[in-house]
């Protein structure tokens, strides 16, 4: 009887070791650095180093009812494209900072961290490169 209940209790950690193993096996590796096109120089968008300072939900905000996301963190022009397309009002720029990069999802958390003493990028050339 103790023989059949050990190997009962190995066999059930196994199967939960394997179940583990198998999901974080599945899990999505975050890209190490992502280039978006832009008309005025694309970015190279170092998602390593933006990962070391802030939370995903950051950037990947949760999606809304109208265009619920098919992953937890999907890509920005996934739902924001160049021209914004219905039930989506935000355009992929727009996404990212005003037309005039005073405010939006990159400059207002750039402006936080240089108040913080730290530096991030502020002018327009610091992010977009001409090829």
């Amino acid at each position: 009887m103790r023989t059949t209940h050990k190997l009962i209790v190995l066999l059930l950690g196994v199967f939960v070791l394997m179940v583990a193993s198998l999901a974080f096996a599945q899990a999505p590796k975050p890209p190490t650095s992502v280039v978006l096109p832009a008309p005025n120089g694309a970015v190279t968008f170092d998602h390593a180093a933006h990962i070391k300072v802030g939370k995903c939900a950051e950037c990947h905000h949760a999606s809304k009812a109208q265009k619920p996301s098919k992953s937890p963190t999907e890509k920005c022009g996934d739902c924001h494209t160049k021209t914004a397309t219905p039930p989506v009002t935000t355009k992929l720029q727009a996404a990212f900072h005003n037309p005039t990069a005073t405010a939006g999802t990159c400059i207002d958390c750039h402006k936080k961290q240089n108040a913080a003493g730290k530096k991030a990028p502020a002018k327009c050339t610091d992010c977009h490169k001409k090829a």
